[in-house]
C-alpha cells in the first residue's frame, strides 16, 4: 500500500535519495542534506500551526511504500508566496507593430521582469521515482494536496499557481539560460538552480528589469519558452484537466510555463465530498479508484477503491488502517480522475 502523509524528521534520509536521482530545475528539492533538513523542519512547523491564515508556510508531503518502509515520492503546498522576498517570473507579452510605409504588420513577443510581493498559493516539489510512475500513482501523488486544501481552506490564498519544469536535458543544459540568463550571472545553470533553492538574493541584484525582446534570442531559446521538460508533461496535462490554464508568465531560468486556478475550480477540490465510514468490507475490483484521506491534520491518504451510499462509506480494514481511521470516522473522497 501506498500512504502518503506528511514529512517526519525521520523520513530525511528518504528525502535526500529522491533529491539525489531527481534531475535539474525541481529547484525545491535540492541535493543538499542540511537545506533538505531546514525544509523539514520548516513544514513540521507549518503542520503545527494548521489552521492559520497563509503566510509562506510550506506542506511538504512523502509516499511511503508501506511494505517496504522506502519513501518513493514527495510533493508540497507552499500557501503564499512572494512577501519579504518577492516571487519572480517573466510575465510573456507581445507587442503588434504595423508599419504603413512597408505595408508591414509584426508581432513581437517581450519578457518582463515581474515581482510579486503579495502571491497566490504554489504547488511544488512534485517527485515519483521512475519505477513507481504508473497505475495513476503519480497523479495520486498530484492530486491529493487539492484533497488536503479541500479540509484547509482558510489556510491558503484564493488563487493556486505551478511552475512547471521547462526544457532541460540530462546535463543541466537550458537553451534559455544559455541565450539569457548565463549573460548576467556568469554561472552554468545547475549551479543556478541549486543556489535558487538556498537564497534568490542573487536575482534582484543582477537580473535586468529592462525588456528582453524574444526575436532576438537564439532560435533554440525561443522555442522552448513556455514549453515543459518531456517527463513533466503528464504532470502539466493532470493539472490542465484539473481546471489549471497557463498564466502568460514563464520561470525566469529556463521559461517553463507558470499556470493557474482559482482554488474553488479546481476539480479535486470542487468534486471531493466529506462522508462517513459505515463500516469495512473488501471492495470488488470493478470500482473506480479514489483519493481518499482522514481529513485530519495528522493527515494520511492512500488511492483505493469505496463503496459510496447516501449515508456514508464503505472501504477495505486495509484502507483503513493506513489511514488510522475507525468506523464513524469522517473521511474525503474524491474520484481520481475526472
Amino acid at each position: 500500500m501506498y500512504v502518503i502523509r506528511p514529512i517526519a524528521q525521520k523520513d530525511l534520509d528518504g528525502l535526500y535519495d529522491l533529491a539525489a536521482e531527481s534531475t535539474f530545475g525541481i529547484t525545491t528539492l535540492t541535493k543538499d542534506r542540511k537545506i533538505l533538513e531546514k525544509k523539514i523542519h520548516h513544514s513540521l512547523e507549518s503542520f503545527s500551526k494548521l489552521g492559520d491564515g497563509p503566510a509562506g508556510q510550506t506542506y511538504l508531503f512523502i509516499m511511503e511504500d508501506t511494505e517496504t518502509g522506502k519513501i518513493i515520492g514527495t510533493s508540497a503546498i507552499e500557501s503564499k508566496v512572494g512577501g519579504f522576498k518577492p516571487f519572480y517570473s517573466f510575465r510573456v507579452e507581445t507587442l503588434d507593430l504595423k508599419s504603413d510605409s512597408l505595408k508591414k504588420r509584426r508581432e513581437i513577443r517581450i519578457l518582463h521582469l515581474y515581482r510579486d510581493y503579495n502571491g497566490p498559493s504554489a504547488l511544488g516539489t512534485l517527485y515519483l521515482k521512475p519505477e513507481y510512475r504508473h497505475s495513476g500513482t503519480g497523479r495520486f501523488l498530484s492530486l491529493v494536496r487539492f484533497v488536503f486544501m479541500a479540509d484547509f481552506m482558510q489556510s491558503f490564498e484564493p488563487h493556486v499557481i505551478a511552475e512547471m519544469r521547462g526544457v532541460i536535458d540530462d546535463n543541466g543544459y537550458s537553451p534559455f539560460w544559455e541565450a539569457v540568463g548565463r549573460h548576467f550571472f556568469d554561472i552554468d545553470f545547475p549551479e543556478a538552480d541549486y543556489l535558487t533553492g538556498v537564497d534568490k538574493t542573487f536575482i534582484e541584484e543582477l537580473m535586468p528589469s529592462y525588456p528582453i525582446y524574444v526575436n532576438l534570442l537564439p532560435k533554440d531559446a525561443q522555442n522552448v519558452i513556455g514549453k515543459t521538460h518531456p517527463n513533466t508533461e503528464p504532470a502539466l496535462n493532470i493539472l490542465y484537466n484539473e481546471g489549471f490554464s497557463f498564466s502568460h508568465h514563464v520561470d525566469i531560468f529556463e521559461s517553463g510555463p507558470l499556470i493557474k486556478a482559482d482554488i474553488k475550480n479546481i476539480r479535486s477540490i470542487r468534486q471531493s465530498t466529506r462522508a462517513k465510514i459505515k463500516g469495512f468490507r473488501d471492495i470488488p475490483s470493478g470500482y473506480a479508484d479514489y483519493i481518499i484521506s482522514n481529513s485530519r491534520a495528522d493527515f494520511r491518504a492512500v488511492k483505493t477503491r469505496i463503496h459510496v451510499e447516501e449515508d456514508g462509506v464503505w472501504l477495505s480494514a486495509k484502507d483503513a488502517a493506513g489511514l488510522e481511521v475507525h468506523e464513524g470516522d469522517s473521511i474525503r473522497y474524491v474520484t481520481l480522475r475526472a
